[in-house]
């Protein structure tokens, strides 16, 4: 898939698509961290990915392959950080975290972007951002409450949320470094490039966890689970994040991810039969009201 092909479609729904990808990966590894292993998941989720990506992304990569020598700096701190570090801190987090506290921590990404946009790249934010991402995410801590502020005050953090946090600024930094990308890297050759040097980097790692600690376990929740997050978290997702973000700038991009609750209550209740109440419905509108002033201009 060419950025050609994406460029059919609108980036905003491309970003839709990618966080609701990114609610069932989160709601998946907190159900099964029993049973697999953070670094297992994490490990298997890009070799199977690298498997499916590489015959399609091979040609495009030999081209763009004297250009990646070239910025070999850049294309290895986006295998660490998108592909390497972001998923493993997120499983690891999840391991002794609560889905609260993650979705809790991961609010807070859109300011780290926006902070580190200006710093890193010097693009301004507007006023109406900073306007729509503070709406935004009252609808989120509106949803992860109940509606509730005295739920706040029993929260207790952990080593779990320390992870979180870490993988909050690291896929922050991933996305502002997307747009230091030459042209000819973005698309499939920077893709295949991250995820083929990305599964490399978790290596060592798991072969520590499986030594030390636990062995993936081949059985059929973790087959099916590796499955789902090689093809629509992390293929599909990757290329549809990395596109609208080289299209829509890191401060509109990042305030997607106040929508990761709103799916996550969405797939509850259709494959889980939980009910919608008012308050979800409150939180919903503002998150929708957050993401439409801040891209006002654009829409």
């Amino acid at each position: 898939m060419q950025n050609s092909v994406l460029d059919r479609f609108s980036p905003y729904l491309l970003l839709v698509l990618t966080v609701l990808f990114w609610a069932g990966n989160f709601n998946l590894a907190r159900a099964i961290h029993v049973e697999v292993p953070p670094l297992g998941l994490s490990f298997w989720r890009w070799a199977v990915a690298a498997l499916i990506l590489l015959p399609f992304a091979w040609a495009s990569m030999r081209v763009a392959l004297p250009l990646a020598c070239v910025h070999w700096r850049l294309v290895l701190a986006l295998s660490v950080l998108g592909v390497a570090g972001f998923n493993s801190l997120v499983y690891l987090g999840l391991q002794t975290t609560t889905a609260t506290n993650g979705v809790l921590l991961q609010s807070v990404t859109p300011i780290t972007m926006i902070l580190l946009a200006g710093l890193v790249l010097h693009e301004k934010s507007t006023v109406m951002q900073w306007v729509g991402i503070v709406v935004s995410l009252l609808g989120v801590v509106v949803i992860i409450t109940r509606a509730d502020v005295r739920v706040l005050q029993h929260l207790a953090f952990n080593r779990g949320d320390v992870w979180i946090l870490a993988a909050t600024l690291d896929w922050s930094l991933y996305t502002v470094l997307l747009r230091k990308l030459p042209e000819g890297l973005k698309g499939l050759p920077i893709l295949g490039f991250t995820v083929g040097l990305g599964a490399l980097v978790i290596l060592p790692f798991y072969l520590h966890e499986s030594l030390t600690f636990q062995t993936m376990p081949v059985t059929a929740v973790s087959v099916a689970s590796i499955a789902y997050v090689a093809v629509f978290p992390s293929l599909l997702s990757y290329m549809f994040w990395n596109h609208a973000t080289q299209r829509l700038g890191v401060n509109r991009t990042g305030q997607f991810s106040h929508l990761m609750p709103v799916f996550g209550i969405l797939l509850a209740t259709l494959l889980l039969g939980e009910r919608l109440q008012f308050y979800h419905a409150i939180g919903m509108m503002l998150v929708a009201a957050g993401l439409v002033l801040t891209n006002l201009k654009r829409i």
